[in-house]
């Protein structure tokens, strides 16, 4: 295999990566064959096995690597998230189990993400209320100034409790994904320590 074949089939293997991920892993690979050097190309490509297996192994390091150091973004944490369900798909367990068990926690990660969605777009419209309240009460200052001005301090109310608990739904959908990717490469650690202990 020549390492233009060998970075063909990585780049397959690697491919359900984050566009950032994958370019990374690309990069380091590409330099590795770089400082290795063509006339030990054979012996770069006999170091890091075969491609599916180098991807393995970057995968299940991308995954532990969450576990450590938790995502500090909610995009890198939903990134984080599917590399840890990729993991699990290339961890050295049965592949029957490994699909039951990315079925069961994608459909738990899926039911939390709609139940924090929907307080969240909740939250939103108790905000969208709040601002309709205040042009109202604004309006109403010209008829009724008590009515007009308990309508504002009840839509500046709810204004300020829709943003609260917005930002809290926030902060709890990204404390929830970051967790996750923890508990993703927690459990692909462990599949590849058994694998370990069987070798």
């Amino acid at each position: 295999m020549t390492k233009k074949e060998y970075m063909k089939t990585l780049a397959y293997s690697l491919r359900r990566l984050p566009k950032e991920d994958f370019g990374q892993a690309m990069d380091y690979f590409e330099e590795y064959f770089a400082e290795a050097g063509s006339e030990n190309e054979q012996k770069a490509i006999e170091d890091l096995g075969t491609p599916e297996e180098a991807a393995k192994e970057l995968i299940l390091n991308l995954a532990a690597k969450s576990m450590e150091e938790p995502p500090k973004t909610v995009k890198r944490s939903f990134k984080a998230v599917w590399v840890g369900l990729l993991a699990i798909c290339a961890a050295p367990i049965a592949l029957p189990l490994a699909f039951c068990l990315v079925m069961v926690i994608a459909a738990l990660i899926f039911s939390v993400l709609c139940v924090l969605g929907g307080l969240l777009l909740s939250a939103f419209c108790v905000i969208a209320a709040a601002v309709v309240g205040f042009v109202g009460g604004i309006a109403l200052l010209f008829h009724s100034f008590a009515n007009g001005i308990a309508t504002l301090g009840f839509s500046l109310s709810c204004a300020g409790v829709g943003i609260l608990f917005a930002y809290v739904l926030f902060c709890l959908c990204k404390w929830f994904l970051q967790k996750t990717a923890q508990f993703l490469g927690r459990i692909t650690k462990k599949g590849g320590r058994k694998n370990e202990n069987i070798n």
